[in-house]
């Protein structure tokens, strides 16, 4: 007889089903998995013959044979402990085959039979409810596996409480979904003396979702003004707080079940690798820009990033999507994400300033600011200066407006594009991310704002993509005057935030 139940094998954002078959049969005793393993899942022979040896249950002195379906398909993690045990043990009569057949089990075995916590049992708990199946999950993860949906779910502690479980003899309670993190500003704008043209510039981004570059010298508060970001942008709806948490339980973030409807905010250090930053490794884990997703991916020093690693952005800012090619593996995870990037103008950083600039100006801040590629640069929509900040600034008084109030507006501008949004069926998405004959239907600029932007394009040579990205800059911005229609004015002031690559 063989018996059946299933678990998963991650492929990027998807969870793929995995049947994993146990056969006992009177042979000499041997314990073999086969099904593509890795070495984590073939050592799982010993923590799955410990764990049942620790609940009294040793194994059968037979031949065990544990094959995991698809067979060409790559099984990694350990997450298949739990699985290969709970099948053996229908096979040997101890659990109900139909049972197990009706579930999809995850979770790690301790040498005593304790269930330790494992990643992506939410994308794991979608997956069954999908397919209308139970999950098996480790107790730590029952409040993450709880917001998967309507499906029945046995969070155990250990082994033995699901032997007796599905004996009757002890009831596990359907667990609760974990906390959710409620709303907040943080970082306050107040704290930022003076730059009212990079406040300018940060409101302008948020309510739109727009790429933001910063250049100035060290000091200036570009960290400060790009951690203030994510306290102007509106929390993430119920749907992208659950996507979000998928993406974070792959990478094995989502401690408690807790769920956060802030937007993330990721900073990696300008040595992050090119697999660290947009996805990749030995397991093909999600990277930075993914666990971004819905929110922003701040770099600091970009011109310090490694090369290939910033390269390696063009397509994911492009589309949406961080697409890993490996050779026995092709992955795709979500990376809708707002890119705020920082730099000085030069390596020494003090271009602006006589006194203390190099010698080698300007050919010093040419070679630092090409490192920018030409067309990473294009992506970017709003690109500003910001100044040394004076000892005359800092004295100030704290500034009138502060988070909470362009918070506001930004939300107005967004619930405009909403609503725009939603006549033309295109989703809930934001400026940034219209493009062909929508972006045309809501972003055609009068007649004077026409003519400015023709004639700005031929003189910077702007190219198809940069023009659009102009557009998508002046509707936002119209969007914050709640004007319904993009003047020339408009298409000033987003001509204004453009930098050719190389330039100061």
């Amino acid at each position: 007889m063989v018996a059946r139940i299933s678990t998963v094998a991650f492929q990027g954002f998807r969870a793929q089903i995995v049947d994993v078959q146990v056969q006992v049969s009177a042979q000499m005793p041997a314990f073999t998995i086969v099904g593509l393993p890795d070495k984590a899942v073939a050592e799982s022979r010993e923590r799955v013959r410990a764990a049942l040896d620790a609940i009294g249950l040793g194994l059968p002195p037979k031949r065990i044979t544990v094959n995991l379906s698809p067979a060409d398909l790559p099984k990694e993690g350990s997450h298949y402990d739990l699985p290969i045990a709970l099948a053996l043990l229908a096979a040997v009569g101890v659990l109900p085959v139909e049972d197990m057949a009706g579930h999809i089990a995850l979770g790690e075995l301790a040498l005593d039979g304790q269930i330790a916590a494992v990643a992506g049992v939410l994308p794991a708990g979608v997956a069954a409810a999908e397919r209308d199946q139970g999950l098996i999950c480790p107790a730590l993860c029952g409040g993450e596996a709880a917001w998967a949906g309507d499906l029945e779910i046995i969070a155990a502690p250990d082994l033995l409480a699901i032997v007796n479980h599905f004996k009757g003899t002890q009831v596990l309670s359907a667990p609760e979904p974990g906390p959710v993190d409620m709303d907040a500003i943080g970082a306050d704008l107040r704290d930022v003396k003076g730059q009212e043209s990079a406040k300018r510039a940060l409101e302008i981004a948020a309510a739109g979702g727009h790429n933001l570059l910063m250049l100035g010298p060290p000091g200036s508060g570009k960290s400060m003004l790009a951690a203030r970001l994510p306290g102007l942008l509106p929390p993430l709806s119920p749907a992208e707080a659950l996507e979000v948490s998928m993406i974070r339980s792959l990478a094995g973030e989502l401690t408690e079940g807790r769920l956060s409807r802030r937007r993330p905010f990721r900073n990696p250090h300008h040595s992050t690798s090119t697999p660290a930053l947009v996805g990749g490794g030995l397991k093909v884990r999600p990277g930075e820009i993914s666990l971004a997703h819905r929110g922003v991916l701040f770099l600091d020093e970009l011109p310090e990033f490694p090369r290939p690693a910033l390269e390696a952005l063009r397509q994911p800012l492009e589309t949406a999507e961080a697409v890993v090619a490996r050779a026995n593996a092709h992955v795709t995870y979500p990376a809708r994400v707002q890119l705020v990037a920082a730099m000085n103008p030069c390596r020494c950083g003090h271009l602006d300033d006589p006194e203390r600039a190099c010698s080698r100006a300007p050919r010093c801040a040419i070679d630092y600011q090409s490192k920018i590629s030409g067309p990473l640069m294009d992506r970017i929509d709003l690109s500003i200066d910001v100044p040394a900040v004076s000892a005359a600034d800092l004295t100030l008084p704290p500034p009138a407006e502060g988070s909470a109030e362009i918070a506001a507006r930004v939300a107005r501008a967004r619930d405009l594009q909403a609503a725009r949004h939603e006549n033309l069926d295109l989703g809930p998405i934001t400026n940034a991310e219209v493009d062909g004959e929508a972006l045309i239907a809501i972003a055609t600029p009068d007649t004077s704002g026409q003519s400015l932007l023709t004639d700005a394009a031929e003189r910077l040579k702007l190219s198809a993509r940069g023009y659009t990205r102009v557009l998508r800059v002046a509707r936002t911005i119209a969007d914050l005057e709640s004007s319904a229609n993009i003047g020339r004015p408009h298409i000033a002031e987003a001509l204004g935030y453009r930098r050719r690559a190389g330039l100061n």
